[in-house]
């Protein structure tokens, strides 16, 4: 397979491969095009390939990718749920299998220590390789096609409204600017920031609520990169950072705005291992940062470090609103774009939509670096009903007693995986994709004051549940077959298992069954 250069090929790929509906009625940016884009991802998804063996419950969903092609009030077109299918996720990514990205990032966190003259020598292709995969700054780009920086209006695209009570801030006290910006969230913009001493860049994917023509409320959770980066501008006592929304460009970007990289990471770095050659970026206008050249819309600006104000509700992937909070102002000092740009968005809401696909891809993709901290793990899986952060479900060899424990506070210590707020830990033949056979094993093997244990931490901040702003309890479930040492145990019994020699017989028999 094949990775794109721009969102326009991608497109294009995807209506070639009937993955893509074109729609030309009229539509309203206000609730109308979530609304479709809501139900379409809940439709059997299109194309060829079934659900991968990692989820089998949830991969036939997803219906198709959408363009709107006729938004009320805006001359750009609408595109959505292009990535809300596992065969949409892997035409973005090039792959045919997620598992064949995660052997190539394994294989990059296990280099071989050359021993030798000779193999130092056989070493200077990968290295050589690795480095071309770093971003890289041109003069020009096709996002830089038509620049406005007199008067750029944000309500000029198609950002779309996707819950009723988006943005409503009433009970907050404090009123939209503009009755037209009310309720309008960027959800597919990949924020650009740059650290204020290494000038080393980021890239996350948060959202921003239209306030008015020039301006939005800036939304990152306290955790990220880009709050940090905003931190740290303001304890420098800079009155403002420069940051750019991208809309846009090569696939791979948006996974890896939206991947959980380790801090100081580069989120561009890991767009160029996977689109297999570095990012072009150029210059922008109005800010000193650089952006990718193949995007479809830019917004550059300056986020205040001074002036916060109320952001939200929001309709979010729990499947409740978040609510509202305090967050910094960006203001737009200019907006560029291709010509005849297309506007990209997704709905946030309750699972499955386009983050479910790509939280998948991170469940897969990361994998081995998980097992970097907790080297015990098999595999996991995050079920939908957790809306990845509520619940883990981990699979170990069992070797030693209370192992399953240590698992547990490990994957506790793990990144974004810290906020996990359940973590159910079974034996290594054990389907940790299958949700029925974990819930098994979690009532056969389970004494609840035994094998159940709490500790306190931090926790999503989406998570209204919890007593506290961003921090609350979690559980533990040690579902593996207890051993000496765990407590008062007694004799285990043997698991139901047919021989594999008669299963082998009726393998080759079975058409002679006529069953």
């Amino acid at each position: 397979m094949v990775t794109f250069n721009d969102l326009r090929s991608f497109i294009e790929h995807l209506e070639e491969q009937g993955q893509l509906k074109r729609v030309t009625a009229q539509v309203n940016h206000d609730l109308e095009i979530s609304a479709i884009a809501n139900r379409v991802a809940s439709m059997p998804a299109a194309g060829k390939r079934s659900a991968p063996a990692h989820d089998p419950h949830h991969g036939q969903y997803g219906g198709k990718a959408l363009l709107f092609e006729n938004v009320i009030n805006s001359s750009f077109p609408c595109a959505i749920n292009l990535f809300g299918s596992y065969e949409r996720m892997l035409i973005a990514l090039g792959v045919e299998s997620l598992d064949v990205l995660a052997g190539r990032i394994e294989e990059l966190l296990r280099p071989q220590i050359p021993a030798t003259l000779l193999d130092k020598m056989r070493r200077l292709p990968d290295l050589a390789k690795l480095a071309s995969m770093a971003p890289k700054v041109v003069k020009s780009g096709i996002c830089q096609q038509v620049v406005i920086e007199d008067k750029p209006n944000l309500l000029d695209l198609p950002i779309i409204k996707c819950w009723p009570h988006d943005g409503e801030n009433g009970f907050a006290g404090r009123p939209i600017d503009s009755e037209e910006a009310t309720g309008r969230f960027i959800t597919l913009g990949s924020m650009h920031t740059k650290h204020p001493d290494t000038g080393d860049r980021n890239m996350g994917m948060y959202r921003a609520q239209v306030l008015n023509e020039r301006s939005t409320a800036m939304h990152w959770h306290v955790h990220h990169d880009g709050a940090r980066y905003f931190r740290m501008y303001k304890a420098k006592g800079q009155k403002r950072m420069p940051l750019a929304i991208v809309l846009g460009g090569e696939p791979v970007l948006t996974y890896a705005a939206s991947s959980p990289l380790p801090p100081d990471v580069s989120e561009l770095l890991l767009a160029g291992f996977l689109q297999g050659r570095g990012i072009e970026l150029v210059p922008c206008k109005t800010i000193p940062l650089e952006v990718p050249a193949n995007a479809e819309t830019v917004i550059e600006g300056w986020v205040d470090t001074e002036r916060s104000v109320w952001e939200g509700p929001f309709g979010d992937h729990t499947g409740f609103y978040s609510l509202s909070d305090k967050y910094p102002v960006f203001e737009v000092s200019a907006i560029t774009h291709r010509k005849d740009a297309v506007y990209p968005a997704t709905v946030v809401g309750k699972l499955p939509q386009e983050d479910y696909y790509l939280g998948k891809a991170t469940e897969r993709i990361f994998l081995p670096l998980l097992k970097l901290v907790a080297p015990d793990v098999i595999d996991y899986h995050l079920p939908m009903f957790g809306a990845f952060h509520n619940f883990v479900f981990v699979k170990i060899r069992k070797e030693y007693p209370m192992q399953a424990r240590k698992v547990m506070n490990c994957i506790w210590g793990a990144g974004q995986m810290a906020l996990s707020k359940f973590v159910i830990v079974v034996d290594e033949h054990v389907n940790v994709h299958d949700e029925q056979d974990v819930l098994f094993h979690v009532g056969a093997n389970v004494d609840p004051r035994r094998d159940v244990m709490f500790t306190d931490g931090p926790i999503d901040i989406l998570d209204h549940a919890s007593p506290y702003y961003g921090t609350g309890s979690k559980m533990g479930i040690d579902a593996t077959r207890k051993m000496d040492g765990e407590g008062v145990v007694r004799e285990f019994p043997d698991r139901l298992e047919m021989p594999e020699i008669v299963e082998s017989l009726i393998e080759r028999r079975w058409t002679e069954y006529g069953i």
